[in-house]
């Protein structure tokens, strides 16, 4: 029997890929590289969005 994969909402901001490392092209004093982490605002990096009526809205 084929396996059905789960079907997940992907951010459309992001189409799933929520978090980048950008490296700036400095260097640390131990010499590794500096990098910057940014995640997604929309999906707060997790890249999938929730469905329609579990999003919460208020306290």
């Amino acid at each position: 029997m084929p396996q059905h994969a789960r079907n997940t909402r992907v951010c459309r901001d992001c189409d799933g890929f929520a978090n980048a490392s950008i490296t700036t092209g400095t260097r640390h004093a131990d010499g590794t590289r500096a990098t910057l982490r940014v995640a997604c605002p929309a999906c707060k990096g997790t890249g999938h969005t929730a469905p329609a009526g579990v999003v919460r809205v208020g306290r």
